[in-house]
């Protein structure tokens, strides 16, 4: 009985070997308007999960997609029965689609939608099924109460803190942090198991605080649970003696001694042994934490083999094992030992592998013609082995009627004599206990008469002696049978000089003009016949007759290079010039003609190499000349020049492969000759074309030549002397070699895939020289490495890639491929390993975690994602980040939309990177994508980090409002990158002489909600330098400088513009020339006192702007200035009668008035300056930021005590805006005005002192100085 099984075995290999072969034929083409008009069963696209966790705050959306032709129709089933969606009035469906779309937004519960679907696509050819699709909701349970009791222990002992969080789905990731929200530091002492409980293998006192919190993050709702927090005291044996003195007035109880240094005992696992299961490549974790004192060390070792370097990884201190991709080579013991300096133990834990099912041959879409033959074959692996199961059209096989033409043999279907009509989907279902896996294929059953692809009335143009290649693409079930014929169908194409190719395309290996013509090829099946017509145009080849030539010329003389062209007259030809390889210069002296070129007055930087080339649309060919530049020799010298051709070229003795050619050198020229070049013409294959074949020495005049099979050799030599090659010698006698097999296979072959389901192989296909005989051909071999045994092979000509269709994604094949021809093949080629066509991963990167480094700097950390999930290879991970918002609660900025995302590609097998160039005191998202040579994978889910606060940017601006004789009102604006919350400012100062020296720094701290400052003791007409900045928490940003002055005193008027550097010119009026013009230097300033001056005198004053040449920028008007001829100006008014009786009324106006302001203030009338206010506003003063100042309150108790929230300068006086009652608001600067009799226009408040005072007011009683000022 085991000897038959052997035998059915055999035979049903073979033939499945056989049937692919012939089903291998028929491929449909991915022309649209073929694929438009062809039936076809339906195929699911695009499909959810198999287990399916929804978020229950977002519509569920269950996708399935599929094509065919006519387009599918979908249904439902849910839990088994059919799920009718028009009864659903939350369900739709999407149109031409089966993806369903569940509304839960009116607060339907998720529960009520949970359970196992299943999408069905069908159409008259078949039905295709999808997965069974499990529904469920994601839950994130919140943590029970309860109320944990501090814990207190001994130092030394060892602690386990246990977490046990709430179970969720899916389960939470869990992690130990402080009140700060700072992950708690571990190490090999301290360490949080896989279980999350956090294990202290020896406590010490540090250990001891009331913050150690166990969080549990469920990674689907993006929601984190806290547990009750615990507190931890670790007491030496001094504290608890004086702990329980307390209690029983002892000394001693316990002794001074801490605990005893103990050796290792295992807290995770307990036992010798344990066992663990684990699936096929997943990954494997293996844990051992231990207990001890001295803390113990890990290591870990396998008792029944090595461990796999390249897929182990330790974590966690060594205690963790980490296995990825694990196989069953992976199962067996592992122990884990811990040591310290008192002992060791070991623990052992038996590993078991088992395997879901995996595809070893998964089956592959099936198109037959009528009475055809095929073969379908489902293999998979898994422990224990998957149990194979068939369905047709989604119900199961064994239920379907009986058909003659398919027979059933366990994971094989085989069909024979096929009919139209049979399409079906087929459904091949592997299960075992872990999992299973569903497959749909379609065998499509098509008839269809021929179709020619190729367009129609095509003209093909080659150039004489190269090959042409007609091509007649056609499509068909079954396959047609192409026949070519020449001008017309009475005779067929065969044999010499043709080839012909299982595609349909005809080649004629050397065109000759004789060929020219029309072509018609005939594809014919049984169902009909079709042809088209095509057209051969063979041109002459393009070829320079008159070649540029070496040219020794003299500096400054002309020199030509000549380039005449022969080509087809139907042919437009381009010639170019280059020199070097390069471009020619852009210069007039290089002159271009039709055939030449010409260069005028040599130089020399003029010499080097002159290519002429000369373009078709089909071909091209090209010649090259150097250029020497040399100096006119004072007298005759002797000349050199390149040699003679040589001659008198005779072949002897004449071998298979190889000829001795023999020659006669031509004159030297006076300069010897160093080498000799051999050139070879192809006659057969490259006619007219000149090739290097191998150099000689000068010494040598013959040379045995190895030749090529399959070549119709010509040659000539060429000689080389210093000065250059002779033109070549006459061609020798035609020698012809016999054709042979192939010496050599294509090169650079390689295998790549460009889709997820394909394997590309390509190759460097060989040239016409090394095809060694007519018909060259390729045959592609390959096979999946570590699972077939046998080569699947084809055979292709006139291409240098196969396409292999159907591939899994992303496995390893051996490739190939052996040159071919009509007499033989090449030798036995190498073995290249490809890989098939990657797709996108299917896993994102998970435990995703940012440690900011500082304001402008994060970390990123995440956990790689397992191999089996890349689907291709491993090119490094993206991540992607941006600013959601600023950290400003107040600030409108905090609400912007997020910024730009950027993105940062991190190569290679990477787990961390860093997140540069941060906006400080912001909230930022980020996200992780692995990435292979197809594409990204799904993002991890959003993580959120906060960058601290930063030093702030520069002040908006820093100017001056109101400048006097002895002080100056600064007012700035915030930083535009605040980077935290500002704490104050910094204003700094010192003054500036007029040699640009620097007094002593004067610094004022600001606080953060103001936005002016007045500095008052400054001395008058001086120059200051300020230097302005912000602060934060983390310190000062960088300054803003300007430079102000207050007022003079007295001088003449300071030019109108702020020129740097300046003159000032001076001279009387009545002189005439530049000359007589006085200047003064000035740096940068806006005024200028001129001293010296005469009484009595007029002068002329002018501005000039000098530039740093000492040229003149810009000239001011002249401005005439008279100097009075007295003492002072104090004499000059006292002369003036009306002026000091002017003053005198202005003086007795201004005491009645405040007088007037007197009595009102002591009877408590206020002047209603915040209804003012209110009412006119003052475009100057600014609105402070909510989150930059703080309003004092009035107090009602205490009436004299100054506002909280009020400012007072460092001088100690109070600012004019800010006071309540300053008559400057009433002056010329302000909202008030005077009537004709001098009184005040406005109203007289009733309010009383104790009225609340808002904003800037102040508390204070109007001072008589500052009134006089604000008048004055």
């Amino acid at each position: 009985m085991p000897m038959m099984d052997i035998l059915r075995d055999c035979w049903k290999l073979l033939l499945v070997l056989f049937l692919g072969n012939v089903v291998m034929a028929l491929e449909v083409p991915l022309d649209p308007k073929i694929l438009e008009g062809l039936p076809q069963p339906p195929t699911i696209t695009h499909q959810s999960p198999k287990d399916y966790i929804v978020d229950p705050r977002e519509n569920i959306i269950i996708h399935c997609e599929a094509k065919g032709k006519p387009h599918p129709r979908f249904s439902w089933t849910r839990n088994g029965i059919h799920f009718d969606i028009d009864k659903e009035p939350k369900v739709t469906m999407k149109g031409h689609s089966g993806t369903l779309t569940i509304d839960i937004s009116g607060g339907e519960k998720v529960e009520a939608y949970e359970g196992v679907y299943q999408c069905t696509a069908r159409n008259e050819h078949g039905t295709a099924v999808s997965n069974n699709i499990v529904i469920r909701q994601s839950r994130s349970p919140l943590w029970s109460k309860e109320r944990i009791k501090p814990i207190i222990v001994q130092q030394g002992v060892s602690l386990v803190l246990q977490c046990r969080p709430p179970a969720g789905l899916p389960p939470p990731i869990i992690f130990w942090m402080d009140n700060n929200f700072q992950r708690l530091p571990q190490s090999q002492r301290v360490s949080q198991g896989l279980n999350g409980d956090l294990y202290f293998s020896n406590v010490m006192t540090e250990d001891s605080r009331s913050d150690y919190i166990c969080y549990a993050r469920f990674p689907h709702t993006q929601t984190i649970q806290q547990k009750q927090p615990i507190t931890v005291h670790v007491l030496n044996m001094d504290a608890i003696n004086e702990t329980m003195a307390a209690y029983f007035n002892d000394t001693d109880l316990f002794g001074d001694a801490p605990a005893e240094e103990r050796s290792p005992s295992f807290l995770v696992p307990t036992g010798s042994t344990s066992s663990k299961l684990v699936l096929r490549g997943q990954v494997l974790e293996l844990e051992c934490i231990a207990d001890g004192l001295p803390t113990p060390e890990l290591s870990w070792s396998k008792i029944s083999g090595e461990l796999p370097t390249k897929r182990a990884f330790y974590l966690n201190f060594q205690k963790t094992l980490r296995i990825v991709n694990v196989s069953e080579a992976d199962a067996g013991e592992y122990r884990c030992k811990a040591k310290n300096r008192l002992g060791s133990v070991h623990h052992t834990i038996r590993v078991t592998v088992k395997a879901a099912p995996y595809w070893i041959d998964a089956p592959r879409n099936l198109v037959l013609a009528p009475l055809e033959m095929g073969v379908l074959t489902c293999r998979a692996g898994g422990n224990p082995k998957p149990i194979i199961s068939w369905s047709i059209n989604g119900d199961p096989i064994e239920n379907a009627p009986p058909d003659s033409s398919r027979k059933v043999e366990d994971d094989t279907i085989i069909f024979t004599d096929v009919q139209t009509g049979s399409s079906a989907v087929y459904q091949c279902n592997a299960s075992n206990e872990y999992g299973y896996l569903l497959s749909n294929v379609f065998v499509n059953v098509l008839a269809e008469p021929p179709r020619v692809l190729t367009p129609l009335n095509k003209v093909y143009q080659v150039i004489m002696n190269k090959p042409a290649l007609l091509d007649c693409a056609s499509f068909g079930s079954p396959l047609p049978v192409v026949t070519w014929y020449k001008n017309s169908r009475t005779g067929v194409l065969v044999g010499d000089p043709f080839v012909f190719y299982e595609n349909g395309t005809l080649e004629i290996p050397v065109a000759q003009a004789s060929n020219n013509g029309k072509y018609t090829c005939v594809a014919t099946n049984t169902f009909g016949i079709s042809e088209n017509h095509v057209y051969l145009e063979v041109k002459e080849p393009t070829r320079i007759l008159k070649q540029p030539e070496y040219k020794v010329v003299q500096r400054n003389r002309d020199v030509v290079f000549e380039c005449k062209v022969k080509h087809d007259p139907s042919l437009v030809p381009t010639t170019t010039w280059l020199k070097d390889d390069g471009e020619l210069p852009d210069h007039e002296r290089f002159i271009v003609n039709p055939d030449s070129l010409t260069i005028i007055k040599v130089t020399e930087n003029d010499e080097g190499t002159y290519t002429c080339i000369t373009n078709t649309t089909l071909d091209q060919d090209s010649a090259s000349a150097q250029l020497t530049v040399v100096e006119a020799p004072p007298t005759p010298a002797v000349i050199y020049e390149q040699p003679d051709a040589p001659t008198d070229l005779e072949l002897t003795d004449h071998g298979a492969r190889s000829v001795q050619l023999t020659w006669t050198p031509g004159d030297e020229h006076n300069s010897p000759i160093k080498k000799f070049l051999i050139q070879y013409e192809d006659a057969l294959h490259d006619r007219g074309t000149w090739h290097n074949l191998t150099e000689v020495p000068g010494t040598k005049t013959t040379a045995h030549l190895k030749l090529s099979p399959y070549v119709h050799y010509s040659f000539r030599v060429m000689a080389l002397n210093d000065v250059g090659y002779s033109l070549p010698s006459q061609p020798s006698h035609q020698y012809k070699t016999n054709p042979a097999a192939p010496d050599e296979n294509p090169s650079e072959v390689n295998g790549t895939g460009t889709e997820h389901n394909n394997l590309v192989i390509s190759w460097k296909p060989l040239t016409s020289l090394q095809s060694n005989a007519p018909g060259l051909q390729y045959k592609v071999m390959w096979r999946q490495k570590d699972v077939d045994k046998d080569w699947t092979s084809v055979t292709v000509a006139n291409v240098s890639k196969f396409v292999v269709a159907g591939t899994p994604t992303f496995v390893p094949y051996e490739i190939k491929v052996q040159a071919l021809n009509k007499y033989g093949h090449g030798p036995k080629p190498a073995v290249v390993v490809g890989y098939s066509g990657e797709d996108l991963p299917v896993a994102a990167p998970e435990k995703v975690r940012v440690v900011v480094q500082n304001s402008t700097l994060a970390e990123v950390y995440w956990e790689p994602v397992p191999p089996n999930t890349l689907r291709g290879k491993l090119k490094g991970y993206k991540v992607y980040y941006w600013k959601e918002r600023n950290l400003h609660k107040h600030n409108g900025h905090g609400h912007s939309h997020p910024m730009e995302q950027q993105t940062l590609n991190f190569t290679g097998n990477r787990s961390h990177g860093k997140l540069p160039g941060l906006h400080p005191y912001s909230l930022y998202m980020v996200n992780i994508r692995v990435y292979n040579g197809r594409g990204e994978g799904p993002p991890s889910n959003n993580h959120q980090f906060e960058t601290p606060e930063g030093v702030p940017g520069r002040p908006a601006y820093l100017k001056v409002t109101e400048s006097n004789l002895d002080s100056l009102t600064l007012e700035w604006g915030p930083p535009h990158e605040k980077n935290g919350r500002l704490t104050g400012y910094t204003l700094q100062y010192q003054s500036v002489n007029n040699t640009n020296e620097f007094s002593q720094l004067e610094e004022v701290s600001v606080p953060a909600n103001e936005t002016s400052i007045t500095l008052h003791n400054l001395k008058y007409s001086t120059r200051y330098k300020f230097y302005f900045s912000a602060k934060t928490h983390r310190g000062s940003g960088p300054r803003i400088t300007e430079e102000f002055a207050t007022i003079m005193d007295a001088g003449l008027p300071a030019s109108p513009h702020p020129l740097s550097p300046t003159s000032q010119y001076l001279h009387p009026p009545h002189h005439k020339g530049d000359e007589d013009w006085q200047k003064e230097m000035v740096n940068g300033s806006q005024f200028h006192v001129l001293k010296s001056l005469k009484e009595g005198l007029a002068y002329k004053v002018r501005v000039v702007a000098k530039g740093h040449t000492d040229h003149t920028v810009h000239r001011s008007e002249e401005l005439l200035v008279t100097v009075p001829a007295m003492a002072s100006r104090q004499v000059d008014i006292a002369t003036q009668g009306w002026f000091i009786g002017l003053m005198c009324a202005i003086a007795l106006l201004i005491l009645v008035l405040l007088i007037v302001c007197f009595i009102k203030r002591n009877k408590g009338g206020k002047y209603p300056v915040k209804e003012k206010e209110d009412a006119h506003a003052d475009p100057e003063i600014q609105p402070m930021k909510d989150d930059d100042i703080t309003f004092g309150e009035y107090s009602d108790n205490e009436d004299h005590k100054p506002l909280k929230g009020s400012r007072t300068p460092s001088s100690g006086t109070v600012k004019r805006d800010e006071s309540d009652d300053s008559l400057v608001d009433y002056g010329e600067g302000g909202d008030g005005q005077f009537n004709e009799d001098g009184s005040f226009i406005g109203q007289y408040s009733g309010k009383t002192e104790r009225d609340t005072v808002q904003g800037h007011e102040s508390s204070e009683a109007p001072s008589p100085i500052n009134a006089m000022n604000s008048f004055v």
